[in-house]
């Protein structure tokens, strides 16, 4: 995300906030700039559609992207804009927000992901890497290039560095937090045929998007159809079958007479 234009104004750099914190309803959400490219939109879009449902299981959560974070006071008085790809948080309300307000909320974000551009990805490794744990405190920090599926890291916050966290066989990495793991998966999504960062269980199932499970639902529905009417014709062939019975009874009754 980049840090250059603001949709609406800010408080003074000489604000007093000392009788009312700012929410995200005072503070800029984002700035207008589209992600570094489609498939960067596609990949964020992705991460948030199929957690929405897991979080919405468990009752409280919220998973995000391109919008701003804020972490301190001293960052808004210097416009220090900063907006994680993605992020997720889990033991907050549901619901949608404007921006993520670390003291309105009253938590940072568990896990942050960064989606590596060329113009990114040297900041992403290094600076922003030391200010996700040393300044916003985010416990899980990963990085993945849309473009380059093999740049896949993931870090877990020990003291006030970030240590890697160690992919399995499938190359997928447990999130301590969330339980589930952050893996490469090859697939459509949104029309776009690509490899894509995806969420699986720990057993390996892939956690499915709005549309994926819409389609299981219509596959099952089908199934259930398929199966009613296998069953209708099944007892229509019985029905069938102990009519002509009952006709070749009659003819023997009537052949006996």
């Amino acid at each position: 995300m980049t840090d250059a234009i603001t949709l609406r104004p800010l408080p003074p750099p000489d604000a007093d906030f000392s009788t009312r914190l700012p929410t995200q309803d005072d503070l800029p959400c984002d700035d207008g700039m589209p992600m570094e490219t489609p498939r960067h939109g596609f990949q964020m879009w992705l991460l948030i559609d199929a957690l929405q449902g897991w979080l919405k299981a468990r009752g409280r959560g919220f998973a995000g992207g391109n919008m701003f974070l804020y972490y301190s006071l001293e960052q808004i008085r210097h416009r220090d804009f900063m907006g994680p790809d993605f992020f997720v948080a889990l033991d907050v309300p549901l619901g949608e927000r404007k921006s993520w307000v670390v003291w309105e909320q009253g938590r940072t974000p568990d896990l942050v992901v960064e989606l590596l551009s060329d113009s990114t990805a040297r900041y992403d490794k290094t600076g922003k890497k030391e200010l996700y744990a040393q300044r916003v405190r985010v416990p899980e920090y990963y990085w993945y290039d849309p473009f380059n599926p093999t740049d896949f890291a993931g870090f877990t916050l020990v003291g006030d560095r970030y240590q890697p966290l160690r992919p399995d066989a499938r190359g997928r990495i447990l999130s301590p937090a969330l339980q589930l793991c952050l893996g490469i998966w090859e697939g459509v999504y949104l029309g776009v045929q690509a490899i894509w960062l995806r969420w699986f269980t720990p057993m390996g199932e892939l956690l499915p998007n709005k549309d994926e499970i819409a389609e299981r639902k219509a596959d099952d529905a089908q199934r259930k159809a398929d199966a009613a009417e296998r069953k209708a014709d099944d007892a229509q062939r019985k029905a069938d079958a102990a009519e002509r019975k009952a006709d070749d009874a009659q003819r023997k009754a009537d052949a006996a007479e």
